[in-house]
């Protein structure tokens, strides 16, 4: 009996692996891929585990591009509205150390922005609707005499220019004008519009509320980095938009007053596109340094056309390496090669829009991922001290 328990004891169950004193042996199914992965060098592990991390953030970034372009007009007024709050803010808050309610302080810094808005817009339709023509026969005129200097000076003939013309028009264009499709678009436009600015006033009233309710949500140790890190993100957001339009009307101003010593013809609307251009970091400021330089030359001929391009790099560079790092916080500069990255893709996603708001989003990404690990790297660093 015994020895019949012994036996009961100590016998392998047919079909079952013998027990040892560190557990059952792994199977071949199991050791098999195991053995293969720690048989491959450390850099190709790692390259393969970062190489799927990457093909997963992309493969996310890109769908919610398309979503974007998809939901455009909605995507337009919601970046609109963001942007708008962070610089209004200031104005804000403003208003609420008068006492004033956040109703009323909400809706007269919408009335504000208004009539700066309408202001400047009529005055600036006042002084140059005239000269808008006069303005595109300025470049059609700087356009030929660059073509009669290019084929003059490089080995290209007047055929092989006008087919590359060509064909960078037709990509430009896609197709022939469609009227129903420029209603719809200007219908959207203004629908974009209204809607930024409804959500603008109930952001205005109710932004800081609605943050604090989404804190509410966040439970345990990650509330404060919650908080910390959206933090951050705001105020980046709010130094980049208020530095950004300072940046871009003095250099408007520079460059005009440059056009006016220089009594380059347009001064004013060239201004405006060097204002509007300066949103679009280093694009931006090109193009509309470019368009400034052609109108010289149709103008006044090639010596003015190229002080004004001198008048136009010592601005910009004025600008890159004095105005920028007083007037932009630490927090907010990105490296060039990134901005250039960050808005080539916005533009490639969803055209004009995407340039202007691609910036921004990355540099608050940035902000916010950079606020979470240092926060969870001083985390770690207590709990193992």
């Amino acid at each position: 009996m015994a020895a019949d328990e012994a036996g009961t004891d100590t016998a392998p169950t047919q079909g079952t692996a013998p027990r040892t004193g560190t557990g059952a042996t792994p199977t071949n199914g199991d050791t098999g891929p195991r053995q293969a992965w720690a048989a491959l060098p450390w850099l190709v592990r790692t390259a393969v585990l970062w190489s799927a991390c990457l093909v997963v953030v992309v493969a996310g970034l890109y769908l919610v591009g398309r979503i974007a372009v998809l939901l455009a007009p909605l995507a337009i007024a919601l970046a609109a509205t963001v942007f708008l709050t962070a610089l209004l803010d200031p104005v804000l808050l403003l208003l609420r150390r008068l006492r004033l309610p956040a109703a009323l302080a909400a809706l007269l810094t919408v009335l504000l922005l208004l009539g700066v808005l309408v202001g400047l817009g009529a005055l600036v339709w006042n002084l140059t609707a005239s000269q808008f023509d006069q303005l595109s026969q300025e470049l059609t005129q700087g356009l030929e005499r660059s073509r009669d200097f290019v084929t003059s000076t490089l080995p290209v003939t007047d055929a092989q220019l006008d087919r590359l013309v060509e064909q960078a028009r037709q990509g430009f264009s896609g197709s022939s004008p469609d009227p129903v499709a420029g209603a719809r678009t200007a219908s959207e436009v203004v629908g974009s519009a209204l809607l930024a600015l409804v959500l603008l006033f109930f952001l205005l009233k109710d932004g800081r509320s609605m943050w604090h309710w989404v804190l509410s949500r966040v439970s345990g140790p990650n509330r404060s980095v919650a908080t910390e890190a959206g933090r951050a993100g705001w105020q980046t957001l709010g130094a980049y938009s208020r530095g950004t339009m300072l940046i871009a009307a003095i250099d408007a101003i520079g460059i005009g007053l440059a056009l006016v010593l220089l009594r380059v013809p347009l001064a004013l609307p060239l201004a405006l596109i060097t204002f509007l251009g300066g949103f679009v970091p280093i694009i931006g400021a090109t193009v509309a340094g470019a368009v400034a330089v052609l109108v010289a030359l149709a103008a006044n001929g090639p010596t003015t056309a190229l002080l004004t391009l001198a008048a136009v790099i010592a601005v910009q560079q004025i600008e890159g390496n004095l105005l920028e790092p007083l007037v932009m916080k630490r927090q907010v500069r990105l490296h060039p090669a990134v901005i250039l990255v960050a808005v080539t893709a916005g533009t490639l996603i969803a055209g004009i829009a995407g340039a202007f708001v691609s910036v921004p989003i990355t540099a608050v990404l940035w902000r916010v991922i950079d606020t979470v690990q240092r926060r969870r790297s001083a985390a770690n660093g207590l709990l193992t001290g």
